[in-house]
């Protein structure tokens, strides 16, 4: 079938002038109601029945109830911004994050590490790249309390993004993302990083959003207008539950040096989602996530499953016991290895990300070289 653009000059980036993505055919269709159907196949070999989005999805990012009727630039009001103190490394992709809550809802936060989300809970996460926005991904959570998830490629002329298939789309022309190709994401990855998590929001909760950020939080910058704390929830009526400590003492890693709690920061953003103690984390000893309720707590948990720990993955050509994290040797350190490879089998985190974050690894180089002791380590 020829494609039809009756709407808009070029509905998906997939359709960009910059070059062929292999293995890629794609149809669509959009009428003059901007009623969308789309099939992707022969996408890495995936059948056209197992490629087409999902009907229960709604077909058109602005369907999803972020922006006000008939616009994709003005959000709804009632839809709250916020900025996550550790943000998670995407190839240096720029993020605008929302949620919406039920009218008359809230989220109890009652257990200060594992909030509980209403039905009808929504997030976005908005990824750009050079200004200009590529992807958002959205969550939801359904009446029977599961969550479902959703990724919608922007179109170039950036009128509205449309439900990518439900496999991903492995190799997204974009000329200012590495190797000029951006990778969007599946549902079965969005569920490998968030089904596993003990709450499978990430990036919104007690420690994320405290008023006590860290200044030196890698890729960290400061709230921007309108984005909500802690504080700003539970005033707004939006968190109950939350013990009054939590405001009196906003949540904050507890850490040696400035250093090591950035440190700690950025393994429980990219990391803890998999590698922790709640249940459903990996089968490794490692945890790395760290608690607002208890941080004095997980902070010995994280440095006793790491430092000096045996590593289950052996560096290839190196001998002896291989260590999670050497105190005063990085280049030792199996966690600093894989956070730079990129090999498939060696890689961490193993999704999301197609080059190493260099602000990152200076982050853990410096703390595991210069400020990570054996000692147990106490509030600054």
């Amino acid at each position: 079938m020829t494609p039809h653009f009756n709407t808009w000059s070029a509905l998906l980036p997939l359709l960009r002038k910059r070059g062929q993505v292999a293995a890629l055919a794609l149809t669509v269709r959009v009428t003059l109601s901007v009623t969308v159907s789309v099939t992707v196949s022969a996408l890495l070999g995936v059948s056209p029945a197992a490629a087409a989005p999902s009907t229960e999805l709604p077909p058109r990012l602005s369907d999803t109830g972020l922006y006000t009727p008939g616009s994709t630039q003005q959000v709804r009001a009632g839809v709250l911004s916020f900025s996550p103190q550790y943000p998670l490394w995407s190839d240096a992709a720029e993020k605008r994050r929302w949620i919406a809550l039920p009218a008359g809802k809230s989220i109890d936060a009652s257990r200060p590490d594992a909030w509980v989300f209403p039905p009808g809970t929504r997030f976005w996460k908005e990824f750009s790249h050079d200004g200009k926005a590529v992807e958002t991904r959205y969550i939801e959570r359904r009446a029977d309390g599961s969550w479902r998830f959703a990724t919608y490629v922007w179109a170039e002329d950036g009128r509205d993004a449309l439900l990518a298939p439900e496999p991903g789309i492995a190799a997204l022309p974009v000329a200012t993302a590495p190797g000029g190709r951006y990778a969007v994401p599946g549902r079965a990855d969005c569920l490998a990083c968030h089904g596993g998590a003990t709450v499978p929001v990430l990036g919104f909760g007690a420690l994320q959003l405290s008023p006590d950020r860290d200044p030196m939080a890698a890729h960290g910058r400061p709230p921007q207008a309108g984005d909500v704390n802690l504080r700003d929830l539970v005033l707004r009526g939006a968190l109950r539950g939350l013990p009054n400590s939590m405001l009196k003492q906003p949540p904050r890693i507890v850490a040696e040096s400035a250093v090591a709690r950035a440190a700690l920061g950025y393994l429980h953003a990219n990391c803890s989602h998999c590698h922790h103690s709640s249940g459903g984390q990996v089968p490794v000893r490692l945890t790395l996530a760290q608690s607002a309720a208890d941080p004095l707590r997980s902070q010995a948990a994280v440095l006793a499953s790491a430092v000096n720990a045996p590593s289950r993955y052996q560096p290839p050509g190196e001998g002896g016991v291989a260590r999670v994290v050497v105190p005063g040797n990085a280049d030792a350190s199996v966690l600093a290895t894989r956070m730079h490879s990129r090999q498939p089998r060696a890689q961490m985190p193993p999704l999301g990300t197609q080059v190493p974050d260099p602000e990152g690894l200076a982050l853990i180089h410096r703390w595991i070289n210069h400020h990570l002791t054996t000692k147990k380590d106490s509030p600054p």
